[in-house]
Protein backbone atom coordinates (compact mmCIF):
# COMPACT_ATOMS: atom_id res chain seq x y z
CA UNK A 1 0.00 0.00 0.00
CA UNK A 2 1.02 3.80 -0.40
CA UNK A 3 -0.35 6.27 1.48
CA UNK A 4 -2.84 7.47 -1.20
CA UNK A 5 -3.89 3.76 -0.79
CA UNK A 6 -5.36 5.14 3.29
CA UNK A 7 -8.50 6.29 2.49
CA UNK A 8 -10.15 9.56 4.25
CA UNK A 9 -13.23 10.41 6.01
CA UNK A 10 -14.46 14.13 6.59
CA UNK A 11 -14.87 14.36 10.44
CA UNK A 12 -18.11 16.20 10.50
CA UNK A 13 -17.70 17.51 14.00
CA UNK A 14 -13.88 18.61 14.45
CA UNK A 15 -12.61 20.39 17.85
CA UNK A 16 -13.40 24.36 17.60
CA UNK A 17 -10.38 26.10 16.82
CA UNK A 18 -11.22 28.00 20.40
CA UNK A 19 -11.59 24.40 22.10
CA UNK A 20 -8.05 23.51 20.16
CA UNK A 21 -6.28 26.62 21.59
CA UNK A 22 -7.40 25.45 24.92
CA UNK A 23 -6.07 22.25 24.76
CA UNK A 24 -2.98 23.35 23.53
CA UNK A 25 -2.46 26.02 25.84
CA UNK A 26 -2.29 23.16 28.58
CA UNK A 27 -2.24 19.82 26.93
CA UNK A 28 -1.26 17.57 29.91
CA UNK A 29 0.02 14.19 28.97
CA UNK A 30 -3.03 11.87 27.67
CA UNK A 31 -6.08 13.92 28.64
CA UNK A 32 -7.14 14.55 24.97
CA UNK A 33 -7.17 12.83 21.79
CA UNK A 34 -6.95 14.20 18.37
CA UNK A 35 -10.12 14.69 15.47
CA UNK A 36 -9.01 11.57 13.47
CA UNK A 37 -7.38 8.33 13.48
CA UNK A 38 -5.73 5.60 11.18
CA UNK A 39 -7.08 2.12 10.97
CA UNK A 40 -5.77 -0.94 9.44
CA UNK A 41 -7.84 -4.38 9.23
CA UNK A 42 -6.58 -7.80 9.38
CA UNK A 43 -7.61 -11.48 8.71
CA UNK A 44 -5.82 -14.89 8.49
CA UNK A 45 -5.36 -18.41 9.50
CA UNK A 46 -2.87 -17.73 11.76
CA UNK A 47 -0.29 -15.10 12.78
CA UNK A 48 1.90 -15.83 9.89
CA UNK A 49 -0.59 -16.37 6.48
CA UNK A 50 -3.31 -13.30 6.69
CA UNK A 51 -3.36 -9.99 4.61
CA UNK A 52 -4.04 -5.96 6.14
CA UNK A 53 -6.37 -4.50 4.36
CA UNK A 54 -8.74 -1.60 4.40
CA UNK A 55 -6.64 1.26 5.42
CA UNK A 56 -8.26 4.53 6.43
CA UNK A 57 -7.99 7.74 7.80
CA UNK A 58 -11.52 8.09 10.08
CA UNK A 59 -12.78 10.58 12.83
CA UNK A 60 -11.85 9.41 16.09
CA UNK A 61 -14.96 7.54 17.61
CA UNK A 62 -15.62 4.10 19.94
CA UNK A 63 -14.44 1.08 19.14
CA UNK A 64 -18.00 -1.44 18.21
CA UNK A 65 -16.43 -4.66 19.30
CA UNK A 66 -18.29 -7.85 20.45
CA UNK A 67 -17.98 -8.75 24.33
CA UNK A 68 -16.47 -12.06 22.94
CA UNK A 69 -13.61 -10.44 21.52
CA UNK A 70 -10.50 -11.95 22.12
CA UNK A 71 -8.81 -9.33 22.90
CA UNK A 72 -10.93 -8.93 26.00
CA UNK A 73 -10.10 -12.46 27.23
CA UNK A 74 -6.73 -13.39 26.43
CA UNK A 75 -5.09 -10.16 26.25
CA UNK A 76 -3.64 -10.17 22.58
CA UNK A 77 -2.82 -6.57 22.62
CA UNK A 78 0.42 -4.74 21.92
CA UNK A 79 1.01 -1.04 21.35
CA UNK A 80 3.45 1.45 20.46
CA UNK A 81 4.52 5.40 21.83
CA UNK A 82 6.35 7.75 19.94
CA UNK A 83 6.26 11.56 19.03
CA UNK A 84 5.74 13.91 16.72
CA UNK A 85 7.25 17.75 17.06
CA UNK A 86 6.75 21.17 15.57
CA UNK A 87 10.19 22.83 14.70
CA UNK A 88 10.92 26.39 15.11
CA UNK A 89 9.99 27.00 11.24
CA UNK A 90 6.92 24.93 11.42
CA UNK A 91 7.73 21.93 10.08
CA UNK A 92 6.81 18.62 11.71
CA UNK A 93 8.89 15.48 12.56
CA UNK A 94 8.86 12.01 14.09
CA UNK A 95 11.67 10.97 16.21
CA UNK A 96 13.09 7.37 15.00
CA UNK A 97 9.68 6.14 13.77
CA UNK A 98 11.07 3.20 12.31
CA UNK A 99 12.51 1.65 15.59
CA UNK A 100 9.05 1.73 16.90
CA UNK A 101 7.92 0.10 13.85
CA UNK A 102 10.54 -2.52 14.43
CA UNK A 103 9.96 -3.06 18.22
CA UNK A 104 5.73 -3.52 17.25
CA UNK A 105 6.69 -6.77 14.98
CA UNK A 106 8.57 -7.95 17.83
CA UNK A 107 5.75 -7.56 20.15
CA UNK A 108 3.18 -8.79 17.52
CA UNK A 109 5.34 -11.96 17.51
CA UNK A 110 5.65 -12.69 21.02
CA UNK A 111 1.51 -12.56 21.31
CA UNK A 112 0.71 -14.40 18.25
CA UNK A 113 -0.83 -11.15 16.75
CA UNK A 114 0.11 -10.21 13.02
CA UNK A 115 3.10 -8.28 12.38
CA UNK A 116 2.50 -5.43 10.68
CA UNK A 117 4.99 -4.47 7.59
CA UNK A 118 6.94 -1.40 8.73
CA UNK A 119 6.55 0.40 6.15
CA UNK A 120 2.63 0.44 6.39
CA UNK A 121 3.24 1.38 10.19
CA UNK A 122 5.12 4.54 9.24
CA UNK A 123 2.57 5.41 6.38
CA UNK A 124 -0.45 5.24 9.00
CA UNK A 125 1.62 7.49 11.25
CA UNK A 126 2.49 10.05 8.57
CA UNK A 127 -0.59 10.09 7.32
CA UNK A 128 -2.33 10.52 10.72
CA UNK A 129 -0.26 13.48 11.96
CA UNK A 130 -0.68 15.46 8.24
CA UNK A 131 -4.56 15.34 8.59
CA UNK A 132 -4.41 15.79 12.92
CA UNK A 133 -1.35 18.35 12.26
CA UNK A 134 -3.37 21.24 13.50
CA UNK A 135 -3.17 19.60 17.02
CA UNK A 136 0.55 19.89 17.44
CA UNK A 137 1.53 21.91 20.29
CA UNK A 138 4.43 24.39 19.88
CA UNK A 139 5.62 25.46 23.78
CA UNK A 140 8.43 24.55 25.62
CA UNK A 141 8.40 20.40 25.94
CA UNK A 142 5.17 19.63 24.14
CA UNK A 143 4.55 16.86 21.00
CA UNK A 144 2.42 15.51 19.75
CA UNK A 145 2.26 11.49 21.64
CA UNK A 146 1.10 8.92 19.05
CA UNK A 147 0.05 5.18 20.13
CA UNK A 148 -0.13 3.03 17.66
CA UNK A 149 -1.66 -0.35 18.77
CA UNK A 150 -3.17 -3.89 17.77
CA UNK A 151 -5.48 -5.55 19.21
CA UNK A 152 -7.46 -9.54 18.63
CA UNK A 153 -10.69 -8.51 17.21
CA UNK A 154 -12.30 -11.96 16.17
CA UNK A 155 -15.59 -12.89 18.28
CA UNK A 156 -14.25 -16.40 19.87
CA UNK A 157 -13.82 -17.45 23.64
CA UNK A 158 -11.72 -20.47 22.35
CA UNK A 159 -8.21 -20.10 23.32
CA UNK A 160 -6.11 -19.72 20.15
CA UNK A 161 -4.50 -16.87 18.37
CA UNK A 162 -7.30 -14.74 17.27
CA UNK A 163 -7.76 -14.54 13.40
CA UNK A 164 -9.01 -11.46 12.98
CA UNK A 165 -7.09 -7.92 14.35
CA UNK A 166 -6.95 -4.53 14.36
CA UNK A 167 -3.93 -2.14 13.79
CA UNK A 168 -5.09 1.70 15.10
CA UNK A 169 -3.00 5.24 16.19
CA UNK A 170 -4.76 7.70 18.19
CA UNK A 171 -2.85 10.64 18.79
CA UNK A 172 -2.58 13.07 21.92
CA UNK A 173 -1.13 16.54 22.18
CA UNK A 174 1.06 16.33 25.22
CA UNK A 175 3.22 18.32 27.92
CA UNK A 176 6.05 17.14 29.82
CA UNK A 177 4.89 14.00 31.85
CA UNK A 178 6.59 15.13 34.95
CA UNK A 179 6.67 18.77 34.63
CA UNK A 180 9.89 20.31 35.22
CA UNK A 181 13.32 18.23 35.63
CA UNK A 182 13.17 17.78 39.04
CA UNK A 183 14.84 14.70 40.92
CA UNK A 184 11.57 11.36 41.33
CA UNK A 185 11.24 9.44 43.91
CA UNK A 186 11.33 5.60 43.35
CA UNK A 187 9.44 3.21 45.01
CA UNK A 188 11.07 -0.35 45.19
CA UNK A 189 8.59 -3.07 44.73
CA UNK A 190 9.99 -5.98 46.69
CA UNK A 191 6.30 -7.98 46.69
CA UNK A 192 5.77 -7.71 43.10
CA UNK A 193 7.41 -8.42 39.44
CA UNK A 194 6.36 -7.15 36.39
CA UNK A 195 7.43 -9.71 34.30
CA UNK A 196 9.15 -13.27 34.35
CA UNK A 197 12.07 -14.61 32.39
CA UNK A 198 10.44 -16.67 29.53
CA UNK A 199 7.56 -13.97 29.63
CA UNK A 200 6.11 -10.88 27.25
CA UNK A 201 8.52 -8.77 29.64
CA UNK A 202 10.75 -7.57 26.07
CA UNK A 203 7.38 -7.32 24.31
CA UNK A 204 5.36 -3.63 24.96
CA UNK A 205 1.73 -5.05 25.67
CA UNK A 206 -1.08 -3.84 28.12
CA UNK A 207 -0.62 -7.00 30.47
CA UNK A 208 3.10 -5.79 31.68
CA UNK A 209 1.89 -2.50 32.53
CA UNK A 210 -1.23 -3.84 34.12
CA UNK A 211 0.91 -5.50 36.52
CA UNK A 212 2.89 -2.25 37.62
CA UNK A 213 -0.26 -0.84 38.88
CA UNK A 214 -0.67 -1.99 42.39
CA UNK A 215 3.11 -1.40 43.21
CA UNK A 216 2.66 2.13 41.61
CA UNK A 217 -0.27 2.49 43.76
CA UNK A 218 2.13 1.53 46.86
CA UNK A 219 4.59 3.34 45.22
CA UNK A 220 1.96 6.63 45.55
CA UNK A 221 0.85 6.01 48.86
CA UNK A 222 4.78 6.50 49.77
CA UNK A 223 5.18 10.12 48.27
CA UNK A 224 6.67 8.01 45.15
CA UNK A 225 6.31 8.98 41.44
CA UNK A 226 7.09 5.54 39.87
CA UNK A 227 7.92 2.01 41.05
CA UNK A 228 11.20 0.01 40.26
CA UNK A 229 11.31 -3.84 39.87
CA UNK A 230 13.88 -5.95 40.90
CA UNK A 231 14.71 -9.74 39.94
CA UNK A 232 15.18 -11.38 43.78
CA UNK A 233 16.58 -14.99 42.26
CA UNK A 234 19.93 -13.02 40.90
CA UNK A 235 20.34 -10.47 43.46
CA UNK A 236 17.84 -8.07 43.38
CA UNK A 237 19.66 -6.76 39.92
CA UNK A 238 17.73 -3.76 38.73
CA UNK A 239 15.64 -4.59 35.78
CA UNK A 240 13.49 -1.59 35.01
CA UNK A 241 10.53 1.25 35.91
CA UNK A 242 6.88 0.91 35.19
CA UNK A 243 7.58 2.75 31.97
CA UNK A 244 11.01 3.60 31.85
CA UNK A 245 14.58 2.31 31.76
CA UNK A 246 17.49 3.32 34.29
CA UNK A 247 20.85 4.50 33.76
CA UNK A 248 23.71 5.02 36.49
CA UNK A 249 26.33 7.11 35.75
CA UNK A 250 29.94 6.43 37.97
CA UNK A 251 32.50 8.98 39.25
CA UNK A 252 35.02 7.80 36.22
CA UNK A 253 32.18 8.96 33.71
CA UNK A 254 31.45 5.94 32.34
CA UNK A 255 27.42 4.67 32.55
CA UNK A 256 26.00 1.54 33.30
CA UNK A 257 22.56 0.53 32.42
CA UNK A 258 20.78 -2.88 32.89
CA UNK A 259 21.23 -5.70 30.33
CA UNK A 260 18.52 -6.50 28.00
CA UNK A 261 17.31 -10.10 29.45
CA UNK A 262 14.24 -10.59 28.10
CA UNK A 263 11.87 -9.14 31.12
CA UNK A 264 13.33 -5.57 30.14
CA UNK A 265 11.73 -3.82 27.61
CA UNK A 266 14.21 -2.56 25.02
CA UNK A 267 13.23 0.87 24.92
CA UNK A 268 13.36 3.20 22.00
CA UNK A 269 14.76 6.47 24.35
CA UNK A 270 17.31 4.05 26.09
CA UNK A 271 18.92 3.01 22.63
CA UNK A 272 19.36 6.82 21.81
CA UNK A 273 20.60 7.66 25.30
CA UNK A 274 23.70 4.63 24.48
CA UNK A 275 24.31 6.02 21.66
CA UNK A 276 24.45 9.93 22.35
CA UNK A 277 26.75 9.08 25.70
CA UNK A 278 29.19 6.56 23.81
CA UNK A 279 29.37 9.28 20.52
CA UNK A 280 30.85 11.95 23.39
CA UNK A 281 32.77 9.84 24.74
CA UNK A 282 31.61 8.19 27.46
CA UNK A 283 31.68 3.65 28.36
CA UNK A 284 28.74 2.37 28.14
CA UNK A 285 28.75 -0.54 29.53
CA UNK A 286 25.21 -2.85 29.49
CA UNK A 287 25.14 -5.30 32.97
CA UNK A 288 23.72 -6.85 35.76
CA UNK A 289 23.75 -3.64 38.72
CA UNK A 290 22.11 -5.04 41.60
CA UNK A 291 20.37 -2.67 44.63
CA UNK A 292 23.19 -3.62 46.84
CA UNK A 293 25.52 -2.15 44.72
CA UNK A 294 23.47 0.77 44.32
CA UNK A 295 23.31 1.22 48.07
CA UNK A 296 27.22 1.52 48.21
CA UNK A 297 27.95 3.24 44.97
CA UNK A 298 25.96 5.93 46.26
CA UNK A 299 27.34 6.36 49.81
CA UNK A 300 30.50 5.88 48.44
CA UNK A 301 30.09 8.63 46.14
CA UNK A 302 31.29 5.98 43.03
CA UNK A 303 27.63 6.32 41.33
CA UNK A 304 27.38 10.20 41.21
CA UNK A 305 24.16 10.48 39.06
CA UNK A 306 20.86 7.60 38.56
CA UNK A 307 18.54 8.73 35.81
CA UNK A 308 15.80 6.74 33.92
CA UNK A 309 14.26 7.61 30.22
CA UNK A 310 11.46 6.65 28.28
CA UNK A 311 9.18 8.18 25.65
CA UNK A 312 7.07 10.20 27.91
CA UNK A 313 9.28 11.12 30.50
CA UNK A 314 12.41 11.60 27.44
CA UNK A 315 15.24 11.68 30.40
CA UNK A 316 14.16 11.95 34.19
CA UNK A 317 16.64 12.57 37.58
CA UNK A 318 16.01 9.89 40.16
CA UNK A 319 16.06 10.88 44.00
CA UNK A 320 15.35 8.40 46.62
CA UNK A 321 14.85 4.65 46.24
CA UNK A 322 12.15 4.06 48.93
CA UNK A 323 11.27 0.69 50.20
CA UNK A 324 9.24 -0.84 53.57
CA UNK A 325 11.59 0.23 56.06
CA UNK A 326 14.27 2.11 54.50
CA UNK A 327 15.58 4.28 51.50
CA UNK A 328 19.12 4.86 49.40
CA UNK A 329 19.62 8.68 49.43
CA UNK A 330 19.55 10.32 46.19
CA UNK A 331 23.21 10.68 44.38
CA UNK A 332 25.19 13.15 44.79
CA UNK A 333 24.22 15.14 41.33
CA UNK A 334 20.51 14.18 41.02
CA UNK A 335 20.26 16.35 38.11
CA UNK A 336 24.25 16.10 37.31
CA UNK A 337 26.29 17.41 34.43
CA UNK A 338 25.53 14.10 32.08
CA UNK A 339 21.92 13.62 32.94
CA UNK A 340 21.47 17.42 31.79
CA UNK A 341 23.67 16.86 28.95
CA UNK A 342 21.88 14.04 27.76
CA UNK A 343 18.38 15.34 28.52
CA UNK A 344 19.26 18.82 26.46
CA UNK A 345 21.30 17.24 23.36
CA UNK A 346 18.29 14.40 23.30
CA UNK A 347 15.30 17.11 23.17
CA UNK A 348 17.80 19.39 21.05
CA UNK A 349 17.53 16.96 18.53
CA UNK A 350 13.91 16.19 18.63
CA UNK A 351 12.75 20.22 18.52
CA UNK A 352 15.35 20.92 15.87
CA UNK A 353 17.60 22.70 18.33
CA UNK A 354 20.29 20.41 17.73
CA UNK A 355 22.06 19.06 14.71
CA UNK A 356 20.62 15.51 13.72
CA UNK A 357 24.14 14.09 13.38
CA UNK A 358 22.45 10.44 14.18
CA UNK A 359 19.45 10.31 10.66
CA UNK A 360 16.75 9.86 13.83
CA UNK A 361 14.26 12.28 12.50
CA UNK A 362 12.13 11.89 10.07
CA UNK A 363 10.00 15.39 8.44
CA UNK A 364 6.51 14.64 7.99
CA UNK A 365 5.63 18.30 7.10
Amino acid sequence: MSTQSFTFTENSSPASSERLSQVLAAPGFGEYTTDYVAKIDWAGEDPQHGEWSNARIEPYGPLALDPATAVFHYGQEVFEGLKAYRHMDGSVWLFRPDANARRLRRSARRLALPELPEELFLEAVESLVRQDSRWIPDGEGTSLYLRPFIIATEKFLGVRPSREALFEVIASPAANYFGSPEPVDIWWSRDYARAGVGGTGAAKCGGNYAASLVPQLEGEAHGCKQVMFTDENRDHAVEELGGMNVFFVLSDGSIVTPALTGTILEGVTRMSIIELARDRGHAVEERTITVGEWRDGVASGEITEVFACGTAAVVAPMGRLVYEGGEIPAASQTNGEVTTWLRTQLTGIQTGRVEDRFGWMTQVI
